[in-house]
């Protein structure tokens, strides 16, 4: 077991919403020596900015978090720019990490993408090479994939200690609101809750509502992050998740009403559904470094939903 206090970690995209909390709990174990570059100090889609960065860090451990991310939309518009920049930050990386030398532990974390788009419920790790990634995401989810393989490799010619995880959707504090580029529970949340303040009869929902989906609050996200980063020894990419699925109609009937919403939801079968089912089998996580998920769906949308109203407040009370 890599014991994380006594280690010099990067972790990049350590400023995003997942890294923040990251970085938070690798301070609540007592890590005294954690680096989180922001894109200004190094650009990951460059390649000798990366080297210079690792030469001057000689990291220990490296938590890769940093993506460029979006709902369905933002995939939509951006599909080469997704593709592109998620493979060139993490191969460089990698590449770079393995050049130097001295990395005891390089944690990818990947994405529930990576899964073909009619893959067998609950999505079995076994089941990741068989099939196509449903096609809204299948750009970001194979440069994800790419990188997984390019571990494997790295591990089998060079010896180079790198694990894969696979997150499920993330959600909670310090998640991405704007409507844009977000995912469906902040975008949800935003929706509700601006409904509810302009006296709004309806809110419009992308998709029939039928598509199901697994949250993973993100405070228990990151400390499987660190738990698999200490105990992880095997390329193998390991699902991370709840296990537990919700349908689209449900989850926003569930929304509406934590945020106060009374009107009609009305949705749009014209806007695309995504992925028809997702729901992980996490056995392996538990097994290979003991991860279970704490937070229930419902706890964690009351924290988040908190969050989101307090964030809000802020602007309002400054000026007052």
């Amino acid at each position: 077991m890599l014991d994380l206090r006594g280690k010099r970690v990067l972790v990049t995209g350590g400023a995003g919403f997942l890294g923040r909390h990251v970085v938070a709990r690798l301070r609540a174990i007592g890590c005294r020596e954690i680096h989180a570059p922001r894109r200004s100090e190094c650009d990951l889609t460059v390649a000798d900015q990366v080297r210079r960065l690792v030469a001057e860090l000689r990291p220990q451990v490296v938590l890769h978090l940093a993506a460029q991310v979006g709902g369905i939309e933002a995939n939509r518009r951006q599909p080469g720019t997704f593709f592109y920049n998620n493979l060139l930050m993490g191969a460089n990386l990698i590449e770079g990490c393995r050049q130097l030398g001295g990395v005891e532990q390089f944690l990818l974390t990947g994405t529930i993408c990576c899964y073909p788009k009619f893959a067998p419920v609950p999505f079995r790790e076994a089941d990741l090479w068989n099939g196509y990634p449903e096609e809204t995401n299948a750009p970001y989810g194979i440069a994800k994939k790419a990188l997984i393989v390019q571990l494997q490799a790295y591990r089998q010619e060079f010896g180079f200690p790198g694990v894969n995880v696979l997150p499920v959707n993330l959600y909670g504090p310090g998640d991405n609101f704007d409507l844009t580029t977000s995912h469906v529970i902040p975008a949800l949340i935003r929706k509700f809750v601006e409904a509810a303040e302009r006296g709004s009869p309806e809110v419009v929902i992308w998709g029939t509502g039928r598509p199901t989906r697994e949250f993973l609050y993100v405070e228990d996200a990151a400390r499987a992050i660190c738990l698999a980063a200490e105990r992880l020894e095997s390329s193998e990419p390991v699902n991370i998740g709840t296990s537990h699925e919700i349908a689209i109609a449900d989850l926003a009937a569930l929304i509406a009403d934590k945020t106060g919403y009374q009107g009609r939801l009305i949705f749009d079968p014209a806007k695309p559904d995504g992925q028809p089912r997702r729901q992980l089998e996490v056995t392996r996580a538990r097994e290979l470094f003991g991860f279970d998920a704490e937070t229930s769906l419902a706890d964690g949308l009351d924290r988040t939903i908190r969050w989101y109203l307090l964030e809000r407040a802020r602007p309002q009370l400054a000026a007052a």
